[in-house]
């Protein structure tokens, strides 16, 4: 095995290795084990961490490709692959994966019950999040996506809130549905590609315009889209993720709105663009529409709650709008050339920025409501108030995560707003208005709840006693958060360094193949094959 494999290996499957040592090293659950395994899950968590950022430190942000590349053949009758790497896309996004995971084993002590099994789902969880963005092979992507939904529905069904079973089932529903379509999308390219699963081949052949058909790229992206925007949520997809996010427990809520909503904008990216421009091309005014219409709908959605989490959870629908929005903005006129690329690289790098952001913020709001919750065990906003005065220090850090979701200025959540907008501008200036109007309803949610909960009258609420301030685990989550908001807020080129040559590349590319697929038609699209184990040799 070679040095990049066994680094990308490791950092994927050092979880799973040290969920079946928890499996068999930790049987009883009394204090003392609760302990141990409480520690120990946080430090395999945090060393994963820095393995991740051993993969930071040899990537080459000057080149635009996949780096890092190391193949293993898996089945080969098949021709599936256990091929791995990164480029600027997805090595933001293991880092953040690696930090909220880290943080989110922190904040996971308010498990008191079958600690174990937690732990062990927890740590598999991991496993599939970062499979799902180092995978190459489209066969191992999926694997990876799927592996990732089981303990995701185990850990909110079983720790999650008393309509747990419920949001449960709604989130493996609907996430396995958006599996489905991509199953058949994948079928799809593996039959019309000769046969072939290796996703930069496939993003190869479709620049090259001459293997898929616009027909083809048509459907298949529509299923892809499907798929990955029920993840995103983009509306009208989105409808399992406030119960999800009301009822599972702080830490996971942290991860399902820091990472796993970061998924379905990394699988448009990654696959149903590349593989699909002519579609995505058909397809952009629409998607830019949606993403206009999720920002404004998830606030006005936000501003209706009196749960405090599920307020927060709609912002996620509002935030991610921006993602969808920054990544569509492709422009072409009527002869068919591309009006304005550099608006659309700032579209897309915006995009990816505020995956970032929101994956820091709505993770620090997630864990500040559940610091609280801890304390009080409810989350009605009416029954707050003057927490300022009982919590000062746990207040200051919520104020900061919660300005960094409204996108003030010097925080994180403002600069991929602002790229967004501005790329929009050049697409549609009406869409690129109702874009930027989001931002004074989230500041009217945003500014509301922080009064009432924070700065307004005395605390009126059950158990004012338990008000107490955070202890040194609590504060050393909330700040890092805090830190990293500001950190990215103040140096955003911190990250864009990381994607800006590769998002360049991908906007190339994909204006070529839809200029190659527009003016010469592809083979017909088909479904069907003589074997479906063709005798390939191994490559």
């Amino acid at each position: 095995m070679n040095n990049d494999l066994a680094l990308l290996s490791w950092t994927i499957f050092l979880p799973t290795a040290a969920a079946a040592v928890l499996g068999v090293g930790f049987r009883d659950e009394n204090p003392n084990s609760i302990r141990a395994m409480r520690w120990f899950t946080a430090g395999v968590t945090f060393v994963t961490m820095i393995l991740s950022f051993l993969i930071y430190q040899r990537f080459d942000p000057a080149q635009a490709g996949m780096q890092l590349v190391s193949v293993k053949s898996w089945i080969p009758s098949w021709n599936v692959e256990y091929r791995l790497g990164v480029d600027g896309i997805s090595m933001p996004l293991i880092l953040l994966t690696t930090v909220i995971t880290f943080l989110s084993a922190l904040a996971s002590w308010s498990i008191t019950r079958q600690v174990r099994g937690y732990m062990i789902l927890f740590l598999l969880l991991e496993t599939g999040m970062l499979g799902v963005f180092m995978a190459l092979d489209f066969f191992l992507f999926y694997v990876f996506w799927e592996v990732m939904l089981l303990p995701m529905y185990f850990l909110i069904g079983i720790w999650g809130g008393p309509r747990r079973e419920y949001a449960a089932i709604k989130f493996f529903l609907y996430t396995l549905a958006g599996g489905v379509l991509m199953l058949i999308a994948m079928l799809m390219f593996y039959f019309n590609s000769g046969n072939n699963f290796n996703l930069v081949e496939l993003a190869e052949m479709a620049r090259a315009g001459t293997v898929f058909s616009r027909e083809m790229q048509i459907i298949a992206f529509v299923l892809l889209f499907i798929g990955f925007a029920i993840k995103l949520p983009s509306f009208p997809f989105h409808t399992w993720l406030p119960d999800a996010h009301v009822e599972a427990p702080t830490p996971i809520s942290m991860i399902l709105a820091g990472v796993l909503l970061k998924m379905g904008g990394y699988g448009i990216l990654r696959i149903a663009m590349p593989l699909c421009p002519y579609g995505t091309q058909v397809a952009a005014y629409a998607l830019v529409a949606i993403g206009a219409f999720s920002i404004i709908y998830g606030a006005f959605a936000a501003l209706a709650q009196t749960d405090f989490k599920r307020l927060v959870a709609y912002s996620s629908v509002s935030h991610m709008g921006y993602v969808l929005i920054g990544m569509a903005v492709w422009k072409i006129g009527e002869g068919g050339e591309l009006i304005g690329r550099d608006y659309w690289n700032m579209g897309i790098n915006g995009a990816m920025f505020q995956m970032l952001a929101h994956g820091v913020s709505s993770a620090g709001m997630f864990f500040m409501v559940g610091v609280v919750y801890d304390r009080v065990h409810h989350r009605d906003l009416n029954q707050f108030g003057g927490l300022m005065q009982k919590m000062p220090l746990y207040s200051g850090f919520a104020i900061v995560l919660f300005f960094a979701g409204l996108g003030l200025p010097g925080l994180c959540g403002f600069i991929g707003e602002v790229f967004v907008v501005l790329s929009s501008w050049n697409y549609s200036p009406l869409l690129a208005i109702i874009a930027a109007s989001g931002v004074i309803l989230t500041a009217a949610y945003i500014l509301w709840t922080i009064q009432r909960v924070y700065l307004g009258p005395e605390y009126r609420g059950p158990h004012p006693e338990a008000l107490s301030e955070m202890n040194e685990r609590e504060f050393s989550v909330a700040f890092t958060l805090s830190a990293l908001a500001v950190v990215l807020g103040i140096v955003p080129n911190t990250m864009f360094r990381l994607m800006e040559n590769t998002t360049d590349q991908l906007t190339r590319t994909m204006q070529q193949g839809y200029e190659a697929t527009r003016e010469e038609p592809a083979v017909e699209l088909s479904l069907t094959q003589e074997s479906p184990f063709p005798a390939l040799p191994n490559r």
